[in-house]
């Protein structure tokens, strides 16, 4: 039995499997590029300088040609200039255990750090639909006037010039 596809807005989704880079650091890369369009994002990931990079365009560019593949063979009407970053994503893989020497014949155990990248990509909502949606938010909340409370301010015990003269004496 087939999944029935949304109409409103489909996801395109592309991945990258296993790649010897540590989450962390593929991270900061796939950050830059969230919620962006897919053109500024592909435009951000060609001048970033790190390792990871070049597999981040490769993984966008995959989910973007998916998006293309899959509105023509299903009949969707997708505007590929109009797609943006949904998510980017890089989870952790498995671990590989390798061992340094240490001094006195002991050995040292550390891990490498494997990722998987996630990237999916969907289309803007056009913009009549987005007027459409902020027209009904707009009459909800004209239907309550705003009441703005003044903060309640606390007054200052402050004693004057004779008041603290007695105090003195008083000690």
């Amino acid at each position: 039995m087939q999944k029935a596809i949304t109409p409103e807005t489909p996801e395109f989704r592309a991945e990258a499997r296993f790649q010897r880079v540590s989450p962390q650091k593929a991270k900061l890369v796939l950050d830059l590029i969230k919620g962006k369009r897919v053109e500024a994002a592909i435009n951000t990931v060609a001048f970033t300088h790190k390792r990871i990079a070049p597999v981040v365009e490769k993984v966008l560019r995959s989910a973007v040609q998916n998006a293309q593949h899959l509105s023509d063979e299903r009949g969707l009407d997708v505007d590929i200039d109009n797609l943006y970053v949904k998510t980017a994503v890089a989870n952790e893989g498995p671990r590989m255990k390798r061992i340094r020497p240490a001094p006195m014949g002991r050995a040292f155990r550390y891990q490498r750090r494997i990722s998987h990248l996630v990237i999916t990509v969907a289309e803007k909502k056009a913009a009549a639909a987005a007027e459409q949606e902020a027209v009904p938010a707009a009459s909800k909340s004209a239907g309550k006037p705003a009441v703005k409370k003044a903060a309640a301010k606390k007054a200052v015990a402050r004693k004057t010039a004779p008041a603290r003269k007695k105090a003195a004496a008083a000690k």
